[in-house]
């Protein structure tokens, strides 16, 4: 099945698009947090994000950019300015296709389920990212971005912040980080392992996500 993101603060609107793509047989999801929605973005991983331009506090060019810094998935603005500058601008920004409010509701599935075919039509493509408190692990390049500043890491650094991303909320042990970096050829002991994780709690602190990493005596490591 696939994902519709929707990203429209009228609700009325944002609910007869869900409705119908429903119907439709795709899942779908409104932005919620205005103040975040890349994060909801990432959490929801979807196929495809309907976009409008005007929305509370940043507009939608600002997340459109944000979304294509990581991003390759199909992108429809759906707004009510209809000059070309404003066309031209989403177009550039990134999007994939343009609605103008009013929409004939069947025009704009058509657009969304031709969009998807072409995009996934050979294979279908999971998002690549995993997030946790605005802070993105981009799982293609091995970096991480958090307040529009990528950082880059070590293969271990990476690996380390992958096992207990994928795992948040759950307590990870220091064993299980060990065999994770032995299985990719990274053969480190208890020592270095302690060096390694200390090393990235630095860098992370130094980019604003400080205590990101929590131990749990006797137990292991914790992101949540």
């Amino acid at each position: 099945m696939f994902k519709v993101f929707i990203v429209e603060d009228d609700t009325t609107i944002a609910n007869i698009i869900s409705n119908n793509l429903i119907k439709w047989g795709y899942e779908t999801k409104v932005a919620k947090e205005f103040s975040d929605v890349f994060s909801e973005y990432v959490n929801f991983k979807p196929d495809l994000v309907l976009l409008d331009i005007v929305l509370p506090l940043y507009d939608g060019y600002y997340w459109c950019s944000k979304i294509r810094q990581e991003s390759k998935v199909p992108i429809i603005f759906i707004s009510s300015k209809d000059s070309n500058m404003d066309v031209l601008m989403a177009i550039n920004m990134g999007a994939d296709d343009y609605v103008t409010k009013p929409f004939s509701m069947e025009i704009l599935l058509a657009k969304i389920s031709a969009l998807i075919r072409r995009t996934y039509s050979y294979a279908y493509n999971e998002t690549n990212l995993i997030e946790h408190k605005g802070a993105v692990l981009n799982i293609d390049d091995g970096t991480l971005m958090y307040n529009d500043d990528r950082i880059d890491l070590t293969k271990n650094e990476y690996r380390i912040l992958y096992v207990l991303m994928s795992n948040k909320d759950s307590i990870v042990s220091r064993d299980t980080i060990m065999r994770n970096l032995w299985e990719h050829e990274s053969f480190v002991d208890d020592n270095t392992l302690t060096v390694n994780i200390n090393r990235l709690r630095k860098k992370l602190d130094k980019k604003g996500l400080n205590d990101f990493i929590v131990t749990k005596k006797g137990q292991g490591y914790i992101i949540e």
